[in-house]
């Protein structure tokens, strides 16, 4: 992979940049506040289980066919892809994050050019979720598609190890000790992703619905899911 991109994979993987990613806990909070979540143990256990049963079994079989089709300008597909991520949120608090998330990451590629003019308008038009406005930004920096499911799978987990520190709580070396475990799993949840056709592709992961559901009337509460 050529320099420049690596570091633009870097740079959209990064929580720095700013599309609300670390606002976000994605049901983990609520697992927290009923107690399903309580130690280091608990989190690693939850977040590699979403990892393989939610994550690679959507976002990033979602990102993995959207990447090929922003690069042959298929707008068709684009459009599908988009409105089977926007179908299969499970709970408000879900869809809304997607829904904010693909927006301010559409306002980051206004800003830069990574992406065209006709790209860009297409994206707009269709109520952009975060997976189709990824894989639009990945898609024109010429790394390979593994590796753009990769930065895509491990900006997801620095986010959420983010959440349990401060959710469960726990220290920063915990954190890493579970960053670690992630990172180990990622390269199997993406070669998954990968070899999924369209048939296979799903979001069912109903406790982790109910507990976004629960999450919405949550009394105290760090995180906007």
């Amino acid at each position: 992979m050529r320099a420049s991109s690596l570091l633009q994979l870097m740079w959209l993987a990064s929580p720095a940049l700013p599309i609300g990613g670390f606002s976000y806990s994605e049901g983990l909070e609520s697992a927290v506040d009923s107690a399903r979540v309580a130690t280091e143990k608990d989190a690693c256990e939850w977040l590699l289980d979403q990892l393989e049963l939610s994550l690679a079994r959507s976002d990033l079989a979602t990102v993995a066919q959207a990447i090929p089709a922003w690069q042959c300008a298929h707008a068709k597909r684009i459009g599908q892809l988009n409105a089977w991520v926007l179908q299969t949120r499970e709970s408000s608090e879900l869809r809304a994050q997607t829904e904010q998330m693909g927006r301010s990451l559409l306002e980051w590629l206004r800003n830069h050019t990574t992406a065209t003019a006709p790209q860009i308008a297409l994206l707009a038009s269709l109520q952009p979720t975060y997976p189709l406005a990824f894989a639009l930004a990945a898609s024109s920096t010429g790394a390979p598609l593994r590796d753009c499911l990769l930065a895509y799978a491990f900006g997801w987990a620095e986010n959420m190890v983010q959440a349990a520190i401060k959710s469960v709580p726990l220290g920063q070396s915990a954190g890493q000790r579970i960053l670690s475990k992630l990172a180990a799993q990622i390269p199997c949840a993406v070669d998954h992703a990968l070899a999924l056709p369209d048939d296979a592709r799903q979001a069912f992961s109903p406790m982790l619905a109910i507990l976004s559901a629960q999450h919405e009337l949550q009394y105290s509460r760090l995180f906007r899911s």
